[in-house]
């Protein structure tokens, strides 16, 4: 990936990686149903704010089938069962969960879309990076109870959408990020209006300061302008390393959780999220490229030296 992709990317985990202790807090107020369709209906609302404001057109006649299955498969799915994971897991936990989505997006694209290069660096990488995800979750270091199984499962379930999205999307490449997103988030919307008027029509009204305040943060940042990084990204850096941003996410959420959440971190977070980074790095290829140019570079050298010692 280039450089201005890897920033994009980062950038992209801290606004996704806030999206986790939102969620926290608003669940305090709102089911998750309402949650989503908070997100996803002023996320939509502001995007399209923004595609209005730049004269751009979101053409729904051509276009509805591809918004409703991103919104499907990136939005309603992935959201609602992410979310309702959140009632029996922390923040954090969850974003662990969350990470899975990179093995899930390079078995699609190896085995679905044919455009997309997999390579063996590229799967080391994940691999690594899926063992510093199990090391950040402390596999071995004690038992799950099953409230936590479970919230993890629907996390994980998220996370094979999300992976579904990232392959599907390709075929936005020749749109704007922002009428993506804005088409994407609409349909969402529409899907989720009824379970959340039927759930949570009540709850909005009595929503303190702080829970709008949430709702707000996690439309603003965490939806509408996530999805512009999400579809520009993805044109750029192709739907493995665009999902590679999970592998991130959680030492962002790790982070929110720990200070402003109370949630606690360990010694295994520190040294998964260490093996997370190593991950990427292999992905990347560039540092390791280096790495192996220097390499062979003072090989060559060494054999340069010896033959002139010789001659000598």
């Amino acid at each position: 990936m280039s450089a201005l992709a890897w920033i994009l990317l980062m950038t992209l985990s801290v606004v996704w990686g806030g999206s986790f202790f939102f969620n926290a807090v608003i669940l305090r107020e709102l089911g998750p149903f309402g949650v989503v369709f908070g997100r996803v209906f002023l996320g939509f609302l502001i995007l399209l704010a923004v595609v209005k404001g730049r004269g751009l057109r979101l053409d729904i006649a051509a276009n509805w089938k591809a918004f409703l299955v991103m919104g499907l498969l990136n939005n309603f799915v992935p959201f609602n069962l992410i979310v309702y994971g959140q009632t029996f897991i922390d923040s954090g936990l969850a974003s662990i969960f969350n990470a899975t989505t990179p093995f899930f997006a390079v078995a699609l694209a190896y085995f679905v879309a044919r455009d997309e290069d997999v390579g063996v660096r590229k799967l080391v990488g994940v691999v690594i990076g899926v063992a510093g995800v199990s090391v950040l979750f402390g596999i071995g270091g004690g038992g799950m109870d099953t409230g936590a199984l479970f919230g993890g499962a629907m996390v994980m379930a998220g996370s094979f959408s999300y992976a579904l999205a990232g392959i599907f999307g390709k075929r936005f490449g020749g749109m704007a990020p922002e009428v993506s997103a804005c088409g994407m988030l609409m349909f969402a919307a529409l899907l989720c209006v009824g379970p959340a008027a039927w759930h949570d029509g009540a709850n909005f009204a009595r929503m303190s300061w702080n829970g709008a305040a949430a709702l707000v943060g996690i439309a603003g940042l965490s939806t509408a302008f996530a999805y512009i990084l999400y579809f520009r990204i993805l044109k750029m850096a192709g739907a493995v390393n665009l999902l590679l941003v999970t592998l991130l996410i959680p030492i962002s959420a790790t982070l929110l959780g720990v200070t402003l959440l109370d949630e606690g971190v360990n010694a295994s977070e520190i040294l998964g999220m260490a093996i997370i980074g190593m991950g990427l790095l292999v992905v990347d290829g560039r540092i390791l490229g280096c790495f192996l140019r220097g390499i062979r570079q003072f090989k060559r050298r060494e054999t340069s030296s010896t033959n002139g010692d010789g001659k000598a």
